[in-house]
């Protein structure tokens, strides 16, 4: 820092954390925002942390080890750092969670852009030792929409947040100036966070994750039984206590009132929190705070919801009279009831669904002994989710080309609003879903079908897959046990035995197939049909796509799709996608697309980085997007037959080939430029080579060898052939022929390198053209 003070200051209390210490340091540390102190107070732990962080501060300057005589707890410890701060910022991070990679940089950024709050709120996920990771449930509350700074009045919802002390940033002239410190015992943040969202006169928001909150399965204090839970009441006492000695502040009293019952109501649920007989006492404490603190008459702030109960007023009612009158053991009788309520419906559940069970078999084997219906045709993908893939493409190509044939969808009843006016909608495992899978003449699939069906003479089953494999794919699995996960072998080679016909995009795809899925189908090579609206979109298509996303007019929209990746728990993001956008100005926008194995994305929607996980075409958002970028994701080899720009992130290619393992090296035969990390990324579309010539000739030779059979007509071929009984079928048109789908991109193809933003310090460097 060279004598100059810091921009922040990170504080970290470290008491009995020895096992999630080094993370937690490292995480700050390894942030790309190097301007910053750490501060890690040692509150006279009895294990290793204090030579954990020693060793720490011996490696790096920017450590500084506070070590305190004797344990004064959470909030002194935090005292303690506060006072050996000199950073503009103070930031506060528990010893066991963590900062998220580019955490500081997106704050600084941030912090820049509101003119520097006096507090700065980001959002957190909770992590759990499975590696899941789940955002903050009230996150909307962080919207960067709207002016700032503001003041709570302003935005009071933030009163909803985790009252914790480390998902903010805090100005320390401001802290200082107020006099805010941390009292002793349970629940200190309870004191400090309140009184300073009231008091600051800027605040801003910044909605991104900046840190993961780690959720152990024992030692954690709100996890721990005790009776220091009953601190809650002192903490609280503070709080209207310095509303008493601030008139200014007696406007909040409502609202804090309504947070301190819900607060108190929660202590008390948890089961392992106050300690065996003691909870009728605790009820009465709580009773006695909520007649001394509640404002008769006084109603809540207009835009602070009456139930802080994250929208459950009900609860909230419940909660208000339980505790106003001390019902202890009226609580209990309510529990005891809703558990036997619960194991009442539980166990006429189990009844009930064995014997629908029995029923739905029975019906199955009924169906199988009526006749085919050889007009009838059953679609479904990826298990029973919406109308897309190959198999939508397909379903529709039959109500054109064959509109003699009736077509139904399987899919779950959340995924109905995907399929098209006129397809019948199955439901997976309802009688009418066994019915028409007993006597369809047509069964489509991307994936195999239920386990219990059972093929009959005369139908016939397309396995149309999920395009063109770049990772080991069927028998090629087994070698690999992190991919292949318990997958049974044996009842795969079961399934392909029922296939019929399987889909090629390419002779790549082809040889792969007829290795890894050894069985006695027919090959048809006749391109993607999940790819032929690429040749039949038009202009205004792909303008009015753009615009139902909500691409801005005049802006380059990159389309960013990873892969799945085998060898990791949870699918982290690994591109701090804010920060790119930041990095290549205001003319970007990234659509972030997660794979469609997981439930939740990813991220959300935050300024330019606009979550399109749940689109039902991922066919559509490539027609709006200008660029894509991925890693080892199919949807390159897709993306590649409409000719625009693609940009490989090959960060982590040792780790993905030796899980998943490759039929081919990416990085030797890519569509486009390669990136080896995010700042290349970054690079590599502020100089232009995204789309310069070498990226272009990388291109053409790709789509020559993956894409030479998707011209638009590889739907109408398979119709003709399976269901028509056609053999003379459309010619296939070369790449070299084919109708280029305009995209925004291409007004900008004479544009000079300089109008594209460049990142602070990055070189220009010329591209071959």
């Amino acid at each position: 820092m060279d004598g100059l003070l810091p921009r922040f200051s990170v504080i970290v209390p470290a008491y009995q954390v020895q096992a999630y210490l080094h993370e937690c340091l490292e995480s700050v540390l390894s942030q790309s925002c190097p301007d910053l102190e750490l501060i890690v107070v040692d509150d006279c732990s009895p294990d290793a942390c204090g030579a954990i962080i020693d060793e720490f501060a011996a490696r790096d300057a920017r450590v500084r080890p506070v070590h305190l005589p004797q344990n004064v707890g959470l909030g002194p410890a935090r005292n303690a750092g506060v006072a050996h701060a000199s950073g503009d910022y103070l930031l506060f991070l528990d010893a066991d969670d963590t900062f998220t990679p580019h955490a500081l940089r997106s704050i600084a950024d941030r912090l820049k852009e509101t003119g520097d709050p006096e507090v700065l709120v980001f959002d957190y996920a909770r992590t759990y030792w499975t590696g899941e990771a789940v955002r903050n449930q009230v996150a909307r509350q962080l919207t960067e929409q709207g002016p700032a700074p503001f003041r709570l009045e302003d935005r009071p919802g933030l009163l909803r947040l985790l009252m914790v002390a480390w998902n903010k940033a805090y100005r320390r002239e401001f802290i200082e100036e107020k006099g805010f410190v941390f009292p002793p015992g349970y629940y200190e943040d309870t004191p400090w966070t309140y009184p300073v969202l009231m008091t600051a006169e800027s605040i801003a928001t910044l909605d991104r994750v900046c840190v993961h909150y780690r959720q152990r399965r024992q030692g954690s204090i709100l996890r721990t039984t005790s009776e220091r839970h009953f601190d809650v009441f002192e903490q609280y006492d503070r709080v209207f206590a310095q509303l008493d000695e601030r008139p200014e502040l007696a406007r909040w009293r409502p609202a804090l009132f309504h947070r301190m019952v819900h607060h108190l109501a929660i202590v008390y649920s948890r089961r392992d929190r106050l300690p065996h007989g003691s909870r009728a006492d605790f009820m009465r404490r709580a009773r006695a705070h909520y007649r001394r603190y509640r404002t008769p008459g006084a109603p809540l702030p207009p835009s602070l919801p009456a139930s802080l109960e994250r929208g459950n007023p009900h609860r909230c009612r419940i909660q208000h009279v339980l505790i106003r009158f001390g019902l202890h053991r009226t609580y209990r009788t309510l529990q005891l009831a809703s558990a036997l309520h619960r194991a009442t419906v539980r166990a006429a559940g189990g009844l009930l669904r064995g014997l629908r069970s029995a029923a739905l078999r029975c019906h199955y084997r009924v169906q199988r002994c009526l006749p085919l219906r050889a007009d009838r045709a059953v679609f479904t993908a990826y298990d029973g989710r919406g109308h897309s893939c190959n198999p939508g493409a397909l379903e529709s190509a039959f109500r054109d080309l064959a509109p003699h044939i009736r077509t139904a969808w399987i899919a779950r009843p959340e995924y109905h609003h995907t399929i098209p006016p006129g397809t019948r909608r199955l439901v997976p495992g309802t009688a009418a879903y066994w019915a028409a899978l007993a006597r369809s003449a047509y069964l489509v699939s991307n994936t195999d079908f239920d386990h219990r069906l059972v093929k009959r003479r005369g139908q016939v089953l397309i396995q149309t897959g999920q395009g063109t494999p770049l990772g080991h794919i069927g028998l090629d699995l087994q070698e690999r046990p992190a991919a292949a996960r318990g997958r049974d072998f044996a009842g795969l080679l079961r399934g392909v035995d029922q296939w019929d016909y399987v889909l090629s995009a390419n002779r790549h795809t082809t040889l792969i197939h007829e290795r890894v899925h050894p069985g006695r189908y027919t090959t048809l090579e006749y391109g993607n049909p999940r790819n032929d609206v690429f040749r039949t979109a038009t202009a205004a298509d792909v303008t009015r796509l753009r615009a139902s996303l909500g691409i801005p007019e005049g802006t380059v929209a990159i389309l960013y799709a990873p892969a799945h990746r085998d060898y990791r728990r949870s699918q982290r993001r690994s591109l701090d996608l804010e920060r790119i956008v930041r990095r290549l100005g205001p003319r970007f926008v990234v659509l972030t697309r997660s794979h469609h194995a997981y439930a939740a994305p990813p991220a959300g929607t935050c300024g330019r980085v606009l979550d399109v996980s749940d689109h039902p075409s991922v066919q559509s958002l490539c027609l709006a997007s200008d660029a894509l970028v991925t890693d080892y994701s199919s949807l390159m080899f897709d993306y590649a037959g409409l000719d625009r720009p693609i940009v490989i992130h090959a960060d982590d290619w040792e780790a993905y080939e030796a899980a998943r393992g490759t039929y081919f090296d990416l990085r030797s035969f890519p569509p486009g430029a390669v990136a080896r990390g995010e700042d290349e990324l970054i690079d590599i579309f502020a100089t232009g080579h995204w789309r310069g010539s070498r990226s272009a000739q990388l291109r053409s030779a790709f789509r020559e060898r993956f894409c030479a059979y998707d011209d638009g007509r590889a739907g109408e071929r398979v119709v003709r052939r399976v269901v028509l009984g056609e053999s003379d079928l459309p010619p296939v048109v070369p790449p070299a022929e084919r109708r280029p789908v305009p995209s925004a991109v291409a007004s900008m193809a004479r544009e000079p390198l300089a109008t594209i933003p460049l990142p602070t310090g990055t070189a220009v460097v010329a591209d071959s053209a």
